[in-house]
């Protein structure tokens, strides 16, 4: 612009404009530098707030698959459909199709023929109980049935059932087998090799045993402390007497009654009595040494002369 020559209203406005988004830029810089000195004099928990509450992108995390659960499920024994079916079997006739017992055993295996027995035949069995299930296949089973007749004579039969694939289901497939009784095992060493003679442990095992089976005294009285075990209700005999005591572990023979917390493992036999008469028992017992005096840790639900206490 030449001199003496007066500025346009526009050009004059140029500058003023300019000067004014330096003076907002400056402005905010000073606020800026106010506010993050305010926020360090306020000591670090503002300014923690302060970085917090700036927004934070994060990522998903992928999701996880699902993992498929597989259930085992174990073949259902069909022994008691079997026992069922014997018991009616057997007390059923092909010559009386509407009683019950026929009725039963047509339902439970539609294609078996039914005996037809003499009048003066033998007559049905006091029990039925089922002693072994075989399985052949799947879905295919063998059962083992005992039927007991009055006299004691025993008679055996094998069944052929079927079983769904849900075990939820059976059916006898055919007609019963008269075979011979499963053969008897032979019993194994007993571990309870260490014979001991009178003494305070079988003192100890004579009393808690009555009053365990008798209702004579307190049971928790010869009890190990924390050990809870109630005795039989109605007490069903009057007296015990104890007639041999074996043990696992030689500590139980001592003549002393040993140190604290030796335990050993006993088989009791004993002879308990009513008024029907006198009745040979077994227990296994697991003893604890408490100041001086055994005292019953466990009792077994049953004997197992072979194993030892479990």
């Amino acid at each position: 612009m030449s001199p003496g020559k007066q500025a346009s209203p526009s050009e004059a406005a140029a500058p003023m404009a300019t000067g004014a988004r330096l003076e907002a830029m400056r402005r905010r810089v000073r606020l800026s530098r106010v506010a993050v000195w305010t926020v360090i004099a306020a000591g670090p928990i503002a300014l923690a707030v302060a970085v917090a509450s700036t927004p934070t992108t994060v990522a998903a995390a992928p999701a996880a698959k699902p993992t498929a659960v597989r259930t085992a499920t174990s073949a259902a024994d069909p022994g008691g459909y079997a026992q069922v079916f014997v018991g009616a079997w057997l007390r059923s006739s092909a010559n009386d199709e509407t009683s019950a017992q026929t009725r039963l055993a047509q339902s439970m295996a539609p294609d078996v023929a039914l005996p037809d027995p003499a009048a003066d035949a033998q007559s049905a069995p006091g029990s039925v109980t089922a002693v072994r299930s075989a399985q052949r296949a799947d879905g295919a089973w063998s059962v083992t049935v005992a039927a007991q007749y009055a006299g004691g004579s025993v008679r055996y039969y094998a069944v052929p059932v079927a079983a769904d694939s849900t075990g939820s289901s059976f059916t006898v497939t055919g007609a019963p087998g008269v075979v011979a009784g499963p053969a008897r095992a032979e019993v194994p060493k007993s571990s309870y090799a260490v014979t001991i003679p009178g003494g305070d442990l079988s003192s100890a095992v004579g009393e808690f045993l009555t009053a365990y089976l008798t209702g004579a005294g307190e049971v928790d009285r010869y009890l190990a402390p924390g050990v809870k075990l109630t005795a039989v209700s109605p007490a069903p005999y009057t007296a015990v007497a104890v007639q041999e005591v074996s043990a696992v572990e030689e500590a139980a023979a001592a003549e002393q009654v040993p140190a604290d917390g030796t335990t050993v493992r006993v088989l009791a036999s004993v002879e308990a009595r009513d008024a029907k008469g006198r009745w040979p028992l077994a227990y296994e017992l697991t003893l604890k040494a408490r100041s001086g005096r055994w005292e019953v840790a466990a009792l077994e639900s049953g004997t197992s002369q072979g194993g030892g206490a479990r």
